[in-house]
């Protein structure tokens, strides 16, 4: 964390505010050991600088009836004109909600939530393999979660940071 330029009471805020994105600046610095000012100028460099892109709500999937997630493998002609006309297409898909440029065997991986098999049929047939460029995709559906976090693997306030 030393190369990022970020001192221990800057990893505190981030730590704390990646677990509630909602917390007041006084709950905050109380969190951190901060008064709200110093901290509240802390969290606008962190912003400013990047470190915090955004701010948003976790959603419950299969509450809103999206019961489908599936990690899909695509191969695409090996030439820039297929891999830009893949990355255009991927953009204006909704129900891709990741998409990553792989080493291996695939040249993408994309995580797909739908509501339900038809639908990652219609998104699979329809429109994935309508994209220019698309030579083969493959399917694997999640059955359960185990683990699933936003938070990225920041040290332990009082841990070493």
């Amino acid at each position: 964390m030393k190369e990022s330029g970020l001192d221990a009471a800057d990893i505190r805020i981030l730590f704390a505010l990646q677990r509630n994105g909602r917390l007041s600046n006084v709950d905050l610095a109380e969190q951190v050991g901060l008064s709200p000012s110093p901290c509240l100028r802390r969290v606008r460099d962190l912003e400013e600088k990047g470190f915090i892109q955004g701010y948003t709500a976790i959603l419950d999937r299969r509450k809103l009836g999206m019961g489908v997630v599936a990690f899909v493998e695509v191969k695409i002609d090996q030439n820039a004109e297929g891999d830009a006309d893949f990355r255009r297409g991927i953009l204006l898909l909704p129900e891709v909600v990741s998409c990553f440029v792989m080493t291996g065997t695939m040249d993408y991986l994309l995580q797909v939530v739908v509501e339900d098999l038809d639908a990652f049929a219609d998104l699979s047939m329809r429109k994935l393999l309508s994209i220019k460029g698309v030579k083969e995709v493959k399917s694997s559906f999640v059955l359960d979660v185990v683990k699933h976090s936003t938070n990225l693997p920041l040290p332990r306030p009082g841990a070493g940071a």
